[in-house]
């Protein structure tokens, strides 16, 4: 059994089980597991949905309650996993942002957030630790991440003001790297 506080494995042990749902060899039976998940998802999206109606409506303040939900990790994957999440993406990659940028101001460097278009996220790397290639690689990654973790229908990050040196060197990175299995 997984982890109950961990979103993104219980997510990839649904996947799995619903990849290995479709290699079932009897048609019938596969089309019924398929449709079993598809309403299961379809509970939870109606009752979620429902639930942040009342919270929305309610004569009481709640935003705050909204705010910290959205923020624990399971929580707002869910809401993501049914498009129900209060925060658009921009909001979201910009929240990343602040998450990073005590990082980055340690390496007098920051972040500027350039535009977010159709899941591509863009940024600008501004004072990143002139002459060390290595330094602003590791700042990419780690904006990257923050990004990918708040974010996760993000189909690119874009980013300028990488030093020449860097971008050499994650492209050997890239090239030498082991293929995802």
């Amino acid at each position: 059994m997984l982890p109950a506080n961990n979103f993104q494995a219980s997510l990839q042990r649904l996947e799995k089980l619903l990849g290995q749902a479709e290699k079932v060899t009897d048609a019938a039976a596969g089309a019924q597991i398929r449709q079993v998940a598809q309403a299961i998802l379809d509970l939870h999206a109606l009752a979620l949905n429902r639930l942040l109606e009342q919270l929305a409506e309610s004569s009481e303040p709640c935003h705050d309650f909204l705010d910290t939900a959205a923020d624990d990790d399971i929580i707002a994957g869910l809401l993501l996993l049914h498009d129900l999440h209060p925060l658009d993406m921009e909001a979201r990659v910009r929240k990343a942002l602040v998450k990073v940028r005590p990082m980055l101001h340690s390496h007098h460097g920051d972040v500027e957030l350039v535009a977010v278009e159709e899941g591509i996220v863009r940024l600008r790397l501004e004072g990143s630790c002139d002459g060390c290639p290595s330094s602003a690689l590791t700042m990419k990654h780690t904006i990257e991440e923050a990004i990918y973790q708040l974010a996760p229908e993000t189909v690119a990050v874009e980013v300028e003001g990488l030093p020449e040196e860097a971008m050499h060197e994650e492209q050997l990175s890239n090239r030498f790297a082991l293929p995802l299995v």
